[in-house]
């Protein structure tokens, strides 16, 4: 059974920083290891992904600021954000592709606060 657990959210000031960890288990995880996130109200959206040979994605609005890395031998993957800004706010989710193109399987979402 896979399992997907988060930890590292949490509140913070704009311009500070947070590092959010995701530890898979139940299989190991040769395709794509993702993080969205999903503010009040609005949907759910990619923010980075990091494939097994550590080629990354980042939306436009994290360029810069949110670094992605995974482990491979520990089945885990990070996300360290920097100077965070109060729209960065939502429930941060990580994710992992069983097959790829398709990310099917899920961390129960993590909450990070940005406050002004």
């Amino acid at each position: 059974q896979v399992q997907l657990v988060e930890s590292g959210g949490g509140l913070v000031q704009a311009g500070g920083s947070l590092r959010l960890s995701c530890a898979a288990s139940g299989r190991t995880f040769s395709n794509r290891m993702g993080w969205f996130r999903q503010a009040p109200g609005k949907e759910r959206e990619i923010v980075a992904a990091i494939s097994w040979n550590k080629n990354t994605y980042y939306t436009e609005s994290v360029k810069g600021r949110f670094t992605i890395s995974r482990d491979n031998a520990k089945n885990a993957v990070y996300l360290q954000m920097n100077s965070l800004k109060p729209e960065d706010t939502a429930v941060y989710y990580c994710a992992v592709e069983g097959v790829p193109g398709r990310f099917d399987h899920w961390g129960q979402g993590t909450q990070v606060t940005v406050s002004s």
